[in-house]
């Protein structure tokens, strides 16, 4: 992914006004972000905890969400499975909910998915980040299969969220 600045950012939201775009709360660190590992820009915004975001490029156009998750992790010690990058973790996903873009999300519809916490799937996918024992589970695809497994799930969610 290329390096993103906050206009860029700011502009590309879908589901929600400008005047919140506007208003939320960026990443400070975007400079220091690893963005050739990056399949995608999230983040959990440290003001509202109950609050992330994700940006996406998708059909050569940035595309912004902003995703309500749990404000405290649920406490459970069950495995739950991303379905972005397909890694395991104990009490390590949430179901984020994204409005829908336009119409349907002013009328309540929602789309969810369950999503690494952190939103650093890419980061597990590439093996950069490590979620614990038994997170990945044994495949014979290669790296490249597995980023762009996890960028056709990204987009088939970005799709129904603005569709």
């Amino acid at each position: 992914m290329k390096p993103l600045t906050e206009h860029e950012i700011r502009a590309a939201f879908v589901n929600c006004t400008k005047g919140e775009a506007k208003r939320l709360s960026l990443p400070r660190d975007l400079a220091d972000r690893p963005w050739d590992d990056l399949d995608y820009l999230g983040w959990r915004d440290p003001q509202a905890p109950d609050r992330a975001y994700l940006v996406a490029e998708r059909d050569g156009r940035l595309t912004a969400l902003v995703l309500r998750c749990p404000s405290t992790p649920s406490g459970s010690l069950r495995r739950s499975m991303c379905t972005l990058c397909v890694t395991t973790h104990t009490g390590g996903v949430c179901l984020m909910v994204a409005p829908k873009a336009g119409r349907a999300g002013q009328q309540g519809n929602t789309i969810g998915a369950y999503i690494c916490s952190d939103l650093a799937c890419s980061l597990y996918v590439r093996g950069r980040k490590d979620a614990g024992p038994g997170s990945r589970m044994h495949e014979t695809l290669t790296l490249e299969e597995k980023i762009a497994r996890t960028a056709g799930n990204l987009a088939a969610f970005i799709a129904k969220v603005t569709a």
